[in-house]
């Protein structure tokens, strides 16, 4: 528990209440206080572009977006936000638009004057990033904050006067040379960066303004708002500002929809978020309906009122695997470090018996019937006691239809259960019978497992909400996956397009897929451009950036190796750099299996 011991984040980590904060308005919209949690999206289209903005604004709001942010990379970009915001209210849509800023105070100042919020990144708002290594004496670090309030106090002023609101938005690939050298490329620094931005505010009696603290990898992103909550409430009870949730960079399709559920949906468990966007590497209108289905299940959700009084078995702001001894269940290992396996029944294994030679990654590994798992209710003193008494390791899970919350239930087990005893997750304790809604099973099981998995409980994992086996097994596998936990294909950071990208982001991404989607283990990220590029990129292994228009920088981790490559060259110049670095394997010839 080192140095957190002292720190919460929620009051229960066995019982759900919503965090209490201020109401911030935005323009007519009021985040955080007694409002529902709000759905946030971006467009992509040039901010110079006033017709395709404003086509886009509508169609976002038409789909039930709450409030739109725009890029506005210079003054000149900034400037005709206000013919866009002029003919957004000219045909009747009155949804709060954004500003988004990185780098220019300038465009801030001239942003402010057009919209009804700012959305402002510490890390560059008065900073130029030259990764610098340097020692900086508490006087010098002093001075570098004095600079920092110069350029940003005007912008407060123009907020109070015009009644804007602001987000202090971190990132966790774009922290300052200042931070990064006292506090590492850390929650601790992504957390320390927005607090001194808040406290210029502050001093300057100005409070309409949330955080955010996003990070492409959903361990790093929930670390951090924990720790930036938790470091809220010790500064005091007027801390109590709104939360802006995201993951960056989530990507596409199913990969990017898990992510984000893990990162925003265990947030939004503990009670912590009021608004929240889905970045997606496709078109916004499509990460409208994931906010809104990820919001659902807390818009209405009372609070539970009787706290336990269970001490946490781990630290909820440093991410380590729950210590248990290894098993081994049909010829595989598990528990210990040993890999997370994956269990299927008995009536989904017959079901794919006859292809599982050639399901590749998806395979299932033991079946649940057979595995010797042990299930009960984490309230039954008898059942655990025996369990911990008992001479032999058992694999423990909790048994269905006992009428708790998932991680609520898997926490308490985790809590009581004697560390050496492994614990297979579920995604629900109702398993289904028939299909529903796929995208919805999807981001509940990510939600359930990948949370527990993110906090260091869980040793093999069952999908059982989903009743088609090659579903269910993919799930769990992409799961594992988007947790860290497993990695078992190419992982890719992608980020959503917005108005700075330099190339069609979406087929881009794609065609990196189709060339690189066979490499195990490899972490490729695909971004449109500079702003969280080189940082957010410090994950991956290889980055394919925007660099100017048409021309693509190629990175390996954060050092940009190749420059202005044209960009229907850059896939095949990536293949090569992977190759360089003995990265490449050709790609397994044999039929592909459909699951």
């Amino acid at each position: 528990m080192s140095d957190h011991a002292l720190l919460r984040y929620c009051p229960d980590l066995l019982a759900y209440s919503r965090r209490l904060t201020r109401e911030v308005m935005v323009g007519n919209v009021g985040i955080g206080g007694g409002n529902p949690i709000r759905v946030q999206s971006m467009i992509t289209s040039d901010t110079r572009d006033t017709p395709a903005c404003v086509a886009e604004v509508l169609q976002l709001a038409e789909a039930g977006c709450e409030i739109v942010r725009i890029t506005a990379q210079t003054k000149i970009y900034a400037a005709n936000l206000e013919n866009i915001a002029r003919e957004v209210r000219a045909a009747g849509c009155q949804v709060p638009l954004v500003a988004d800023i990185h780098f220019k105070p300038d465009a801030a100042l001239e942003a402010a004057k057009w919209v009804e919020k700012v959305r402002v990144n510490p890390g560059n708002y008065a900073d130029k990033k030259k990764f610098e290594v340097r020692e900086y004496s508490d006087d010098q670090y002093a001075e570098e904050l004095e600079r920092i309030r110069e350029e940003f106090a005007p912008l407060v002023d123009l907020c109070k006067s015009l009644g804007r609101a602001m987000r202090i938005g971190t990132n966790h690939g774009s922290l300052s040379d200042r931070i990064m050298n006292r506090y590492g490329d850390s929650p601790l620094g992504m957390v320390e960066s927005a607090l001194e931005f808040a406290r210029i505010a502050r001093e300057m009696d100005y409070h309409n303004f949330v955080f955010s603290m996003k990070a492409s990898n959903p361990k790093v992103m929930i670390e951090a708002y924990r720790l930036l909550v938790a470091r809220l409430e010790q500064e005091g009870s007027d801390w109590n500002y709104p939360i802006h949730l995201g993951v960056t960079e989530a990507g596409d399709g199913e990969d990017g929809r898990i992510k984000s559920a893990i990162g925003i949906g265990s947030l939004l468990a503990d009670g912590i978020g009021d608004t929240i966007r889905v970045s997606l590497t496709e078109d916004p209108v499509f990460e409208v309906p994931v906010a809104q289905a990820l919001a659902a299940p807390f818009q209405t959700k009372p609070s539970v009122v009787e706290p336990h009084d269970l001490v946490p078995s781990y630290d909820p702001f440093s991410y380590e695997r729950r210590k248990t001894n290894v098993m081994e269940i049909m010829g595989h290992e598990l528990g210990g470090d040993k890999t997370v396996r994956v269990f299927t029944t008995q009536e989904k294994w017959n079901a794919v018996a006859h292809k599982i030679a050639k399901m590749g990654d998806f395979k299932p590994e033991i079946i649940l019937e057979k595995s010797g798992v042990v299930a009960i209710d984490p309230r039954d003193e008898a059942a655990l006691s025996a369990l911990n008494h008992g001479a032999e390791t058992q694999l423990v899970t909790v048994a269905d239809g006992i009428g708790l919350d998932v991680i609520s239930a898997f926490r308490m087990l985790a809590f009581r259960l004697d560390a050496r005893h492994p614990i297979l997750l579920k995604d629900t304790l109702q398993p289904a019978t028939e299909s529903g809604d796929f995208v919805e099973t999807l981001l509940v099981a990510a939600r359930h497992i990948g949370s527990l998995l993110c906090d260091g409980i869980g040793d093999a994992v069952i999908v059982n909400g989903e009743p088609a086996p090659g579903q269910s097994l993919r799930l769990s596998y992409n799961i594992l996956q988007a947790a860290g936990t497993r990695i078992f294909k190419t992982d890719y950071v992608a980020c959503p397009s917005c108005g700075r990208t330099l190339f069609n982001l979406q087929s881009t991404t794609q065609k990196i897929r189709a060339s690189t989607g066979h490499l195990k283990g490899v972490r490729i990220a695909v971004m449109g451009c500079i702003v969280n590029g080189p940082g957010e990129m410090a994950d991956a292994d290889f980055g394919y950036v925007g660099g100017a228009p048409g021309k693509i920088n190629l990175y390996v981790g954060k050092q940009a190796v190749k420059f202005n490559i044209p960009e229907d060259e850059a896939v095949e110049r990536l293949i090569d750099l992977i190759r360089e670095h003995g990265k490449w394997i050709d790609a397994p010839a044999g039929e592909p299996v459909e699951v």
